[in-house]
C-alpha cells in the first residue's frame, strides 16, 4: 500500500519534470532550425527515366557503402548537442558527386529524442524541419529527364 501511495505522489512530479525538459528542448530545436535548418539545393541533375524505380526514386548510397561505379553518394554527420535522456542532435546530410567532389545539396535538421516517463513504450521525438532528410533532398536534386 505504501508503494502505491508513493507512486501516486511521485508520478505527477516525474511527469512535470519530463514535460518541462521536452518543452525546453523542443523550443531549442525550433530556434536552431530557424538558424540553419532545411534543404539547400546547389545543383539539380537530370537523369534518364530508367534510373528511377517504380516509386519514382533513385538509389544513392552512403559514402561508406558506395562502390567505385556509383556517381553520387551521401555523407551523413550527426552532432550530439546534448546526450542522454533526452538528447538533442543535429543531422547534416550532403549529396556529393564523386567526379569532382561537388556538394549538390544539403539537408540540416535538429531532433530531440526521448525525455519521456520511463516505460515499455517507444521514446517520443521532435524534428525540425519535418521535411528534411535524405529522401527529400534526393528528390529535389535528381529530376527525371523527359
Amino acid at each position: 500500500m505504501k508503494i502505491i501511495l508513493f507512486l501516486l505522489f511521485i508520478l505527477p512530479f516525474m511527469t512535470a519534470c519530463g514535460t518541462f525538459q521536452k518543452a525546453r528542448l523542443n523550443n531549442e530545436v525550433r530556434r536552431l532550425c530557424e538558424i540553419d535548418g532545411g534543404i539547400k539545393v546547389y545543383e539539380t541533375v537530370k537523369l534518364p527515366a530508367e534510373q528511377f524505380d517504380e516509386y519514382d526514386q533513385i538509389r544513392i548510397p552512403y559514402k561508406e557503402n558506395a562502390k567505385t561505379e556509383d556517381k553520387y553518394y551521401i555523407v551523413w554527420q550527426v552532432q550530439y548537442l546534448k546526450e542522454g535522456n533526452p538528447s538533442l542532435s543535429r543531422d547534416h546530410i550532403q549529396v556529393v558527386r564523386r567526379l569532382d567532389s561537388k556538394v549538390l545539396g544539403e539537408s540540416i535538421s535538429y531532433v530531440r529524442i526521448a525525455g519521456d516517463i520511463p516505460g515499455p513504450w517507444h521514446h517520443s521525438t521532435f524534428r525540425c524541419p519535418e521535411n528534411a532528410g535524405s529522401p527529400r533532398l534526393i528528390e529535389r536534386i535528381f529530376i527525371r529527364a523527359k
